[in-house]
């Protein structure tokens, strides 16, 4: 209910408190989908935080905030050293606006995945998110929607309540469910009814956990983990904790995806191994072909195509072997023999082989646990930043300290944690590789190999930087800033902690984080 109308409403009116008389000084956005706002009253200034993800739209208000250097843009400058007239909230709609001075106003639409920041000076004349091109389309007079709210009109709607009140929101229904609205009495139903609009009319601010995910609400239900009275307080705190959230799901999800992967393989190839082994041990033949050639060389002459013979391992039963021709007997029972110790040793190496992939897919299986049990980043990252400790013996296939790419023609290497990130920068790269990492965060290392008499292409270090960003903590922002630098720049202090490096010169591109191309 963050983007819902009833909190937008309460929002708006303690903004309009906070802006009123202010002046719109900056308006500037970083990365594509977050916008940034400030407003200044003379004394202190006053930030908007519009961040406008198709994963998630929510506004939040920081106490301050640092602009970047590079990679920033102005936007709205036509609006800028304007004052605050007012903040107007839309009746029934998830739309608020900034009246400014000289007839501006900001449109706030916070519509889910297509919300947006719309410039407007009686109409629309500029907008945040430039795909949203229908959004110049909006009139402002036109946004205000009316709703009945009379008994009458409750009881005449009691099979498409949702879409009659479509201001409430998901969470006031399922509020309303568990007070046991659908089985009661039509008038149970209206008392049910206004008691909840009064509770959203005059709420407190809730911040509910449901299915492994955070719920902001106006009613209190399920798993509460945080209650505020300030609507200011409460979003700052449901931003911060959803992207905190997100960002752990996202990552325990990265983590787990390849690790289940593995085990599927692993499963896979203990099963076909095993079908294989059966097959070799219920069909041990050529030992026993042998034996029977060897007693039978009496009877048997060079040339025979076949010899029918008394197999005494099987109840005396006849038996056709065949021969080959240009052999003698005993050079046939010596190629049975052959084949009987090559059999032997390829069930050896299926039993070793199945017996250490057994034990790879037992560790694999226990880290699995380990992850889908942690609660948080701190502990995600002290489970998956561990080597996966996977039984090797001689002649089993060494697990590399990195994943590999292919783009154009080149390799990217991509570190796994941070352990394997040292073991990658410091034993498995060439000094004139070229070395990226996701900016000022924790993160993969990342390798483009280097080809002898090959410039690195533009777009190789593009792709390979969306990588880098991806694996990141910024995985979830929409862009990235991202180091590059050859690796004879990258060095390592004595006492550093695993992953940590020093580089000492670096040109930094932004991109999107990308897992695939």
């Amino acid at each position: 209910m963050h983007n819902n109308y009833f909190f937008l409403r309460q929002l708006s009116q303690s903004l309009e408190k906070k802006l009123k008389g202010s002046t719109l000084v900056s308006c500037f956005s970083q990365n594509k989908e977050e916008l940034i706002l400030e407003f200044n009253n003379g004394i202190k200034s006053f930030f908007i935080k519009a961040s406008l993800t198709s994963e998630f739209c929510c506004l939040s208000f920081p106490e301050s905030f640092s602009r970047a250097r590079k990679n920033s843009i102005d936007l709205f400058n036509d609006a800028l050293m304007k004052k605050v007239k007012e903040i107007h909230q839309f009746s029934n709609e998830r739309c608020f606006s900034i009246e400014l001075e000289d007839n501006y106003a900001l449109l706030f639409k916070m519509h889910g995945n297509r919300s947006n920041i719309i410039l407007f000076k009686e109409e629309a004349k500029e907008i945040f998110r430039n795909h949203l091109a229908t959004d110049f389309e909006i009139n402002l007079s036109e946004l205000d929607r009316k709703i009945d709210w009379s008994k009458e009109e409750f009881i005449n709607h009691l099979t498409n309540l949702n879409q009659t009140y479509f201001t409430l929101g998901k969470p006031a229904w399922e509020y309303l469910n568990l007070k046991g609205f659908q089985s009661a009495d039509t008038e149970t139903k209206w008392s049910l009814f206004q008691e909840t609009i009064q509770l959203i009319n005059k709420p407190h601010y809730y911040i509910l956990e449901k299915e492994n995910k955070l719920i902001f609400s106006l009613l209190p239900y399920g798993k509460i983990r945080e209650q505020f009275a300030d609507p200011l307080k409460a979003i700052n705190e449901f931003f911060h904790l959803y992207t905190q959230s997100h960002a752990f799901y996202s990552e325990k999800s990265s983590v787990l995806r390849p690790l289940l992967e593995q085990n599927k393989s692993a499963t896979s190839y203990i099963s076909k191994n095993q079908t294989k082994l059966k097959e070799l041990l219920d069909d041990q033949h050529y030992q026993a072909w042998g034996d029977l050639v060897m007693a039978n060389l009496h009877r048997i002459k060079t040339g025979e195509a076949k010899v029918i013979a008394e197999n005494f391992y099987n109840n005396n039963q006849p038996i056709e072997i065949k021969l080959k021709r240009d052999l003698s007997p005993q050079k046939n029972a010596e190629v049975f023999y052959r084949k009987g110790k090559n059999q032997q040793i390829e069930i050896q190496k299926l039993k070793e082989a199945i017996i250490r992939k057994e034990e790879e897919a037992e560790k694999i299986t226990a880290l699995i646990f380990k992850i889908e049990a942690t609660e948080d980043l701190k502990q995600l990252r002290g489970v998956s930043n561990g080597p996966i400790q996977i039984v090797k013996k001689k002649g089993s296939e060494e697990i590399l300290p990195f994943h590999e790419f292919e783009f154009k023609g080149y390799k990217i290497w991509v570190g796994r944690n941070a352990e394997s990130n040292d073991k990658l920068t410091l034993k498995y790269s060439h000094k004139d590789d070229l070395w990226l990492h996701a900016k000022d965060v924790a993160g993969s290392h990342v390798l483009i190999k280097y080809q002898s008499g090959k410039n690195f292409p533009k777009d190789v270090i593009e792709r390979a930087a969306e990588l880098a960003a991806y694996n990141s903590k910024r995985k979830t922002d929409s862009l990235c800033p991202v180091s590059v630098t050859p690796k004879k720049f990258v060095r390592k202090r004595k006492g550093d902690p695993a992953g940590a490096v020093v580089v000492e010169r670096e040109e930094v591109i932004m991109v999107e984080p990308k897992l695939k191309a």
